[in-house]
């Protein structure tokens, strides 16, 4: 947790949460499983296709009592938005900075007592469905779990599978997830892509 994680949050950041928590009510999702009671670990999201994703994950969250950190570039942390952010959950991170963003994460990580990361693999809406791997290397580096959430715009349907310790083995648990993931959006072809990936049958994307 952020060391001003128990102080009272902002006034803005309370109706920001009221808001997407009624959106999410709203438009009549329902949500199936429970994430697993671990202290740590990454709360993968996909696929990330729509505008209308953060929504359901604020709704999901505040139902499930998650207390959700997510990545979020260095600069966006600066006043006026600095207790702001924190208080959305997010974490900053500055890809410049030496050792890298991963080391630095998975320190945040072990100084925490509790902590759901959220990471949306894929990387843009725009994704063809092959996912970047720092998720992996820090949920590596961290020794925590990877636990898939599964969304559905059409039916308003999602869900969360069982968590996943990584093996070392990026392409193996990524065959794992791919097939979880395709037995709940059989639809879904970045599915077909991530398994694809998997495989070795295509190239995994280039590091940002």
């Amino acid at each position: 947790m952020h060391k001003n994680d128990n102080r009272k949050p902002t006034f803005l950041s309370r109706i920001v949460w009221r808001i997407l928590s009624g959106l999410y009510s709203w438009k009549g999702w329902n949500f199936e499983g429970e994430v697993p009671p671990v202290p740590k670990y990454i709360l993968i999201g996909a696929p990330h296709t729509s505008n209308w994703d953060f929504v359901v994950f604020a709704g999901v969250v505040r139902r499930k009592g998650i207390r959700p950190r997510f990545m979020g570039k260095h600069t966006l942390f600066k006043w006026p938005m600095t207790r702001f952010m924190y208080d959305m959950g997010g974490m900053p991170v500055d890809r410049s900075k030496a050792g890298g963003y991963v080391r630095n994460v998975i320190a945040e990580i072990d100084a925490a007592d509790e902590i759901a990361l959220v990471v949306a693999p894929e990387g843009s809406r725009k994704s063809d469905g092959r996912w970047r791997s720092g998720f992996y290397h820090i949920a590596m580096g961290a020794g925590i779990p990877l636990v898939p959430a599964w969304v559905n715009h059409d039916t308003m349907q999602g869900g969360f599978g069982d968590p996943i310790m990584p093996s070392g083995d990026f392409l193996a648990d990524l065959a794992k997830l791919a097939a979880f993931y395709r037995t709940k959006r059989p639809d879904c072809a970045r599915f077909d892509t991530l398994m694809a990936q998997a495989a070795g049958e295509v190239a995994n994307p280039a590091k940002r």
